[in-house]
């Protein structure tokens, strides 16, 4: 057989697998998740009452008021950093991954114990006092950040101890708010795989649906 041949049938199998895993695969997936799981296919997107896109309930974003429950932390801070501001190069980098800092870490223990210094500007306030003040019992998930910094769980137990705060910024009862923690949390994958989570955007976007 000729080298020409060969060559020309190489060239025509290589042009129909492009052709097939290239094109025509991708193309077919792609309408397979528009018709089927569309809304996983597009990202899972949530939209507030207005209709605005908020964010996704696969990535979680950062709550600090009073108003809202409040997210674990995050090393990246869910990639939301300042353009002009971002000392850390969040947004340079893209990563997102837990802190690898060692329990007995000097960085890791000041920012969850704080730091006293005999000058007043020089304190750091830990996260466990935070906490504390605003009259939420620590959980771990409050305290620790998870394996890649953009977990959009807590678990019921962190959603719970913030219900005080919560309805008392709101000026809603507690009772009108717990309901609100059962409806958005997700039980175990597959009912056997992992634990029960509370999905913090989710809950964030009931508790503004409700009338004060």
């Amino acid at each position: 057989m000729s080298f020409a041949r060969e060559a020309s049938r190489a060239i025509r199998s290589t042009f129909v697998l492009w052709l097939l895993t290239g094109i025509l695969y991708p193309l077919l997936m792609i309408a397979f998740g528009q018709l089927v799981l569309p809304d996983q296919a597009n990202g899972s997107l949530l939209k507030n009452a207005q209709g605005t896109v908020v964010g996704s309930a696969l990535i979680g974003q950062p709550f600090t008021s009073d108003r809202y429950f409040n997210s674990r932390p995050s090393t990246t801070n869910y990639s939301t950093a300042n353009p002009q501001q971002d000392e850390a190069g969040v947004l340079k980098t893209g990563v997102s991954g837990a802190s690898n800092l060692a329990p007995s870490n000097p960085a890791l223990l000041e920012r969850i114990q704080g730091k006293s210094d005999p000058d007043p500007a020089k304190n750091i306030t830990g996260d466990l006092e935070r906490l504390q003040s605003a009259g939420i019992s620590p959980t771990a998930d409050l305290v620790y950040t998870s394996g890649s910094s953009l977990d959009p769980h807590i678990t019921p137990e962190a959603a719970r101890n913030q219900v005080a705060r919560v309805a008392a910024s709101r000026s809603l009862q507690p009772s009108q708010i717990e309901p609100l923690i059962a409806q958005n949390t997700d039980g175990r994958f597959l009912g056997i795989f992992g634990e029960p989570g509370v999905n913090v955007l989710k809950l964030n976007l009931a508790l503004d649906a409700l009338q004060p």
